[in-house]
C-alpha cells in the first residue's frame, strides 16, 4: 500500500486523537451521558482542543478526494507522498498550535496544509 493511503488513514484518526486529550484531562471530568454538552462548557486549551478537532472533520473529506484524484489520474508517487506527509505533519503541527493559543501562526500552518492539498488536485491535472 502507498505511503499517501496511509496518511489518510492517520489524517482519518487525528480528530480522534485530539479529543481523548482533550476529555482525558482537565479538572472536569467527561460526561459521556451528553458529551456535546460537556464538550461546550470547556475552556481554555481543552476548548481549543474541541475545535481542532472539529477542524480536523471538516477538512479530512478534501484531502481524501485529493490524494484519490492524484493516485488516480497516475501523478508521480513519490509527489503524492511527499505532499500527503507534509499534509499530516502539518496538521500536527497545527493541532499544537491550537492548544498552545497560538492563532496566528495556526493559521499560517493550516494555509500551508491547504495548499499541499490543492497541490494534490493539481498534480492530477
Amino acid at each position: 500500500m502507498f505511503f499517501a493511503y496511509w496518511m489518510i488513514l492517520a489524517a482519518a484518526m487525528l480528530p480522534y486523537l485530539t479529543i481523548v486529550l482533550v476529555k482525558r484531562a482537565g479538572a472536569r471530568r467527561f460526561d459521556n451521558h451528553k458529551p456535546r454538552a460537556w464538550l461546550e462548557a470547556q475552556s481554555g486549551w481543552q476548548q481549543r482542543g474541541d475545535w481542532a478537532h472539529r477542524n480536523h472533520f471538516e477538512i479530512f473529506p478534501i484531502f481524501a478526494a485529493a490524494v484519490l484524484v492524484a493516485e488516480l489520474t497516475h501523478a508521480r508517487q513519490e509527489r503524492i507522498d511527499l505532499l500527503a506527509g507534509a499534509f499530516i505533519l502539518l496538521r500536527v503541527v497545527y493541532t499544537a498550535l491550537y492548544l498552545a493559543d497560538k492563532a496566528t501562526l495556526r493559521s499560517v500552518v493550516w494555509g500551508l496544509g491547504f495548499v499541499a492539498t490543492l497541490w494534490l488536485f493539481v498534480l492530477g491535472a
